[in-house]
């Protein structure tokens, strides 16, 4: 890659812009939107030297930021010449991100017919399926046979998004079936297309959200799935591409957001710092906040410390083994949720399990605080003559601590995922919080039971 930067920017001195077309309409798409990265001050001009179909396809794969940039730059004519050969789902991803006079701009320059198209296209929800679609899909008839499906193949197949895939509709555009391009190739050419249907059809709906097409394409082996209203007539198509793409930034945001911070709409290094510092505080003040009701449960059992100091020493171990375990359950649930393996319908075989292994998980660490207070008390007298009181304290309010945390991070995210919030937002620092303030009122509880009449 230096090479390259190296050749591009020796062409780029020598002012030489023919022998820099040829170089890099000879690169590839790849290369080329690496090189807009290392070189961002002359993207422009390498988006308006490129053959435009090149230029298309070295648009489409840039992050939006970066493609803001270039739009401001680039001249109105070969913006409009792009805008009109960007794929119609590219052309609305693009279009749903830019500020409205923007889109009136760029919308102008459509044809009637694209135009029509963008509209349809943007008057979906942001996060539906129908934002993704593309109308650019092969139709066949049940009736025709294989001779006829080529022959229309030939004809229309340049313009369309994918020819893996041919979809059979009927007079009225409802969507019967799909049916693979090379079941079309390996039959005789007399076939029927009504001999091939397999009434196996896997269809998105238009307003269906865009985390469920994740879902559906990661369980079923498809390049592309039909989109349909609520008729089942067919509107569109979306392709894996998309899909890839759509994956990657809900991933991105969601780690964001397990981590304690919203989600962040430009990449970390593009971000003002003034902007990066907003998108982190409210959650930072939301978690300082809930923390503080840490200080007023303690305050609540001062009497109790104050009496028995050795409990305090135990503060930092009981709700930091909460908080852990609350934050691996939560994490382990909003992957599951993501991949599609839990659902709110299981909220009671999750609870099951995670009553289970928290139990052992509490046991464990519990064992192990009892072990450590014996240990000290063989060379030590800092737990005093009633040690077996203050291990067994901390054995049983680490067992019930960890027992509450995996509870609480496993159920969080199933509960916001009911009310029609986003599960990552239990994150772990959430949870975390949560439980340090619960766990310590389990610690306290336990130890007024334990030691009531003896130290307390």
């Amino acid at each position: 890659m230096e090479e390259m930067v190296e050749q591009i920017e020796l062409l780029l001195e020598k002012k030489d812009d023919d022998l820099l077309r040829e170089h890099l309409n000879n690169l590839n798409i790849s290369d080329v939107e690496q090189l807009i990265d290392e070189l961002p001050e002359h993207g422009p001009k390498f988006i308006e030297i490129l053959s435009l179909n090149r230029a298309v396809n070295v648009f489409r794969i840039l992050d939006f930021p970066t493609q803001e940039r270039m739009i401001k730059k680039l001249s109105g004519a070969k913006i409009a010449e792009i805008i009109n050969k960007l794929p119609p789902d590219d052309r609305t991803a693009l279009f749903s991100e830019l500020h409205g006079d923007a889109v009136k701009a760029m919308i102008q320059t459509l044809s009637a017919a694209d135009r029509r198209e963008a509209l349809m296209l943007l008057g979906y929800e942001e996060d539906s399926v129908g934002r993704l679609m593309t109308p650019d899909y092969i139709t066949v008839k049940k009736t025709w046979d294989v001779t006829r499906v080529l022959q229309h193949l030939r004809k229309y197949g340049k313009n369309s998004e994918t020819i893996d895939v041919l979809y059979v509709i009927d007079s009225n555009g409802v969507l019967l079936d799909d049916i693979r391009i090379r079941e079309i190739l390996l039959v005789e050419p007399e076939t029927k297309v009504s001999a091939l249907m397999d009434n196996r059809l896997i269809a998105l709906n238009v307003k269906d959200p865009q985390q469920e097409a994740i879902n559906v394409f990661r369980m079923n082996n498809r390049t592309a799935l039909p989109v349909t209203d609520d008729e089942n007539i067919l509107l569109g198509i979306v392709t894996v591409d998309d899909i890839l793409w759509l994956a990657n930034e809900e991933y991105t945001e969601d780690i964001q957001k397990i981590g304690g911070t919203e989600a962040l709409d430009e990449p970390y290094m593009d971000m003002p710092l003034l902007k990066l510092v907003k998108k982190r505080v409210g959650w930072l003040i939301i978690l300082f906040l809930g923390e503080m009701l840490t200080a007023t449960a303690m305050g609540f059992f001062e009497k109790q410390i104050a009496k028995a100091v050795v409990l305090a020493l135990f503060v930092p171990l009981i709700i930091s083994s909460g908080g852990n375990s609350g934050s691996q359950a939560s994490t382990l649930i909003i992957q599951a949720m993501a991949l599609g393996e839990v659902t709110i319908a299981d909220w009671w075989r999750v609870m099951r399990r995670e009553i289970i292994s928290g139990l052992l998980l509490g046991v464990t660490l519990g064992i192990i605080g009892f072990c450590r207070i014996f240990a000290w008390t063989l060379f030590s007298t800092i737990y005093g003559p009633h040690w077996i009181l203050v291990g067994f304290t901390v054995g049983l309010a680490l067992i019930g601590v960890v027992l509450w945390g995996s509870l609480a991070g496993s159920m969080l995210p199933l509960l916001l995922k009911r009310l029609g919030a986003d599960p990552a937002t239990s994150s772990a620092p959430f949870v975390a919080t949560l439980v340090d303030v619960t766990g310590l009122i389990i610690y306290f509880t336990i130890a007024v039971s334990i030691m009531h009449g003896v130290l307390l």
